[in-house]
Formats: C-alpha cells, sequence, structure tokens
C-alpha cells in the first residue's frame, strides 16, 4: 500500500515530498486504483479488453465517428482499429451505419447492447470504489475529493485544452 502521508502527518513536509517524490507515490496508487478498475470491468455481464472498453468509451461520449476519428482518438493504426471495430460487431455492441451525405464513409455507433454492457461496467466499477472508500473515515474521503479537484483543476492549468490551445479545458 502507498503511503501518501496524512495532513496531520509531521513526515508530510520532509524534503522527499517534492512533485516528484507524490508523483511517484501517486504513480503507485493510480497502479492500484487501476487494478481494482479492471478486476471490476473482468466482472461484467461480457469481459472485454481494456483496449474494446477503450474503444466503446470513446463512442460513447463521440458518437458517428469514422474508422479513422476512432484510430485517431484510440492512438492506433487503421487496421487495428478496423479489427478491433469487426470484433465488437461481431458481439453486437457497435454497429456501422453509411454517412448520410457521402457513400464511401462509414459512421460508427454503439448498439443498445454496447450501451447496457457499458453501464454494467460503469456500475461496477462505481461499486468497487464504494467498496474502498467505505473502508476510509469520512473526513478522509473528504480531503481525497478536495485533493482531487485542487489535481484536476492544476492540470487544467498546465495542459493544452484538445483544441491545442493553453487554459482550462
Amino acid at each position: 500500500m502507498t503511503d501518501l502521508g496524512s495532513p496531520g502527518d509531521d513526515r508530510a513536509r520532509r524534503p522527499g515530498d517534492g512533485p516528484e517524490a507524490v508523483a511517484s507515490q501517486i504513480a503507485d496508487a493510480v497502479d492500484s486504483l487501476a487494478a481494482l478498475w479492471s478486476l471490476a470491468a473482468q466482472h461484467a455481464s461480457l469481459r472485454l479488453s481494456p483496449h474494446q472498453l477503450r474503444a466503446l468509451r470513446t463512442l460513447q461520449t463521440t458518437p458517428d465517428l469514422n474508422l479513422t476519428a476512432l484510430a485517431d482518438r484510440l492512438d492506433i493504426g487503421l487496421p487495428t482499429a478496423s479489427r478491433l471495430c469487426d470484433r465488437l460487431a461481431a458481439a453486437g455492441l457497435l454497429e456501422r451505419a453509411p454517412h448520410p451525405d457521402t457513400r464511401r464513409e462509414v459512421r460508427l455507433r454503439l448498439t443498445p447492447h454496447g450501451r447496457h454492457v457499458l453501464s454494467d461496467v460503469a456500475g461496477r466499477r462505481v461499486q468497487a470504489l464504494a467498496t474502498t472508500l467505505a473502508a476510509m473515515e469520512p473526513a478522509e474521503r473528504a480531503a481525497l475529493r478536495h485533493g482531487l479537484r485542487r489535481f484536476l483543476a492544476a492540470q487544467d492549468t498546465v495542459l493544452p485544452r484538445p483544441d491545442g490551445r493553453p487554459g482550462p479545458r
């Protein structure tokens, strides 16, 4: 388990608590969270790989992408994206629909079954997190929530927006 130090801990101000040291500790915690996240997803009604889940989530948040746009968003090659979509379509999670304006372009959409599977995975992940959070004291949960909000606010000031310009997303 990663020891991130508590607010009242005198060790919280030691020299090893600079941004790099804390980043290393948080990276360990993220690895643990990712394992919890993955395990919860594997207990869903349909087992999907992390790449398949990511593709479905991308299509959930940005419907009607074409294959090229999906490949770009997932940062994978076009042939890999095509095979991924073939498997998702064969499982009944994704459908291909012709673009209304261009016959050569195909839009990708989640099926109702695909939306149901994503909902199942999300519910299982929330439950796994809630179980872990229930083992914490209310003040610890509040501190974690506050810290995460501050982290996201700081991230918005240092990372570019999706359009490439600096500033909050």
